[in-house]
């Protein structure tokens, strides 16, 4: 045979045998990236697989699966936020949830005694204190929270521009905590001074975001942890994140303030339809008092009296429920 043939049938079967080793062809043509077997050990590879160019959807993935158990994180932090010693710590209040039980208990006899003394049925006197008592003080406690967390939203995406500009000029994340617990208003600089002071003492920085958002369990809190969490285990520009999320905020707080304005008229109505019942019961009271009197003092009148007031609170509560939009 020709040296030539031998050489081109040589040439041939050498490429072959690097081409099989390169591409590595495997009964499943999907599997480009590493496959962990059970026991711990790696599926087989080539020798020349170091050549390959690794499958672009992995960090995709991997953000994804990191998306999916934070989501399941926020449904659990969720439940704890809602107990009452934790929107005793939302609002700021030094008070415990055995203290505020005993002040509701207290505000409650009060309330229910009076028309007790006055002359009232035990059964109304009863329902009133409970009313009273149960619902006062959480009205109050939930106006609290509302009102801190309306000041925390108003200047958060300030803060989150003072960590991109000092990130972009290279100062570490640490510096630029440190300036917004210093430089911000309240109730942010608390936050973040109480955020500052746990990580001092060696507690991971999610854990401190964790903590933050049981005291202030705002979405805003949330997008900046979940921020976090990403740039620390895949990478990537942290200015340019925070950046994004800072424009997220303020197009946020722009839709609120606009949904506001818009909800405002039909607010404006509900409040007059609640409130006009009401003013005309004791408007006619004060010029006609023996025209009301047997609603106050006949069993029927009373019965009359509570129906419409039961059915008062719902349609209050329904008017809300319409007008009230959580996004």
């Amino acid at each position: 045979m020709e040296p030539s043939i031998i050489i081109t049938i040589a040439g041939v079967a050498a490429l072959m045998i690097i081409g099989y080793l390169i591409l590595d062809t495997d009964k499943k043509p999907t599997s480009k990236r590493l496959n962990v077997v059970a026991g711990g050990t790696k599926a087989k590879r080539s020798i020349f697989s170091f050549m390959k160019v690794e499958d672009g959807g992995g960090r995709r993935k991997f953000i994804e699966d990191s998306l999916d158990d934070l989501e399941k994180n926020k449904k659990t932090r969720s439940k704890k936020v809602k107990s009452l010693s934790s929107k005793l710590i939302q609002a700021n209040w030094k008070a415990s949830s055995q203290q505020f039980i005993i002040i509701s208990c207290v505000i409650g006899l009060l309330v229910g005694g009076v028309p007790l003394i006055l002359g009232l049925k035990p059964l109304i006197a009863l329902g009133i204190g409970f009313a009273v008592g149960f619902g006062l003080p959480r009205f109050i406690l939930n106006f609290s929270i509302a009102r801190r967390q309306k000041k925390f939203t108003a200047h958060f995406a300030d803060s989150m521009d003072i960590i991109v500009r000092g990130v972009r000029t290279g100062l570490p994340l640490g510096d630029c905590l440190k300036i917004i617990a210093h430089e911000s208003p309240e109730p942010i600089k608390g936050e973040f001074q109480r955020l500052i002071e746990t990580e001092s003492v060696g507690v991971p920085l999610e854990t401190c975001i964790e903590r933050m958002y049981g005291r202030m369990p705002l979405s805003e809190v949330n997008f900046f942890g979940t921020v976090l969490s990403i740039q620390r285990t895949t990478g990537g520009n942290l200015g340019e994140s925070l950046d994004n999320l800072s424009k997220v905020l303020r197009g946020r707080k722009l839709l609120r303030e606009k949904i506001k304005a818009l909800a405002q008229e039909a607010k404006m109505s509900a409040m007059i339809i609640g409130a006009l019942p009401i003013i005309v019961m004791g408007l006619v009271t004060m010029t006609t008092p023996d025209y009301m009197m047997p609603l106050y003092t006949e069993p029927m009148g009373q019965r009359n009296l509570i129906i419409g007031a039961v059915m008062m609170i719902l349609g209050i509560i329904i008017m809300r429920k319409m007008i009230n939009f959580k996004f």
